[in-house]
């Protein structure tokens, strides 16, 4: 999917990018509905904010191997607005692994459903910690690391 010429990118540095399956994979594709706007047809952004943890939460517990919460976000600006019935995909990568945790870097994107370019709208990295069946927490596995 190409971004369009209007991207975000000199707020993100990611003008003109494409989404690229290699570098991360398509979490949730989703279309923005009235319940989730202001009366502006401006979507919240914390309705965003919740598509984007979910899907960086099935990033992270395919990695992980099993259970992992989110203990952090970092910094995110929102460069575009979404609209009432533009399509919204998030798609995620893992950035880092560690011991226990890792990093999963979230790109959300919108698309007017009748258009086939599309526009950055927000991206954050958000850190997971896997956990065991008692809510402690859990190596991550070597072969689920090495994914």
């Amino acid at each position: 999917m190409r971004a369009s010429g209007t991207s975000a990118g000199s707020q993100t540095g990611r003008e003109n990018d494409d989404m690229k399956a290699d570098a991360a994979s398509p979490a949730i594709r989703v279309c923005a509905m009235p319940a989730d706007a202001n009366p502006y047809g401006d979507i919240f952004g914390g309705w965003l904010m919740s598509q984007m943890d979910t899907a960086a939460g099935l990033v992270a517990a395919r990695a992980a191997g099993g259970r992992a919460v989110t203990v952090a976000v970092d910094g995110m600006s929102f460069v575009r607005p979404v609209k009432v019935g533009d399509e919204v995909s998030v798609v995620g990568e893992v950035v880092r692994r560690g011991r226990t945790s890792l990093s999963i870097h979230i790109q959300a994107w919108r698309r007017d459903r009748h258009e086939e370019g599309a526009e950055l709208v927000t991206e954050a990295t958000f850190t997971f910690v896997a956990l065991d069946a008692d809510g402690r927490p859990r190596r991550i596995d070597e072969a689920a690391r090495l994914d």
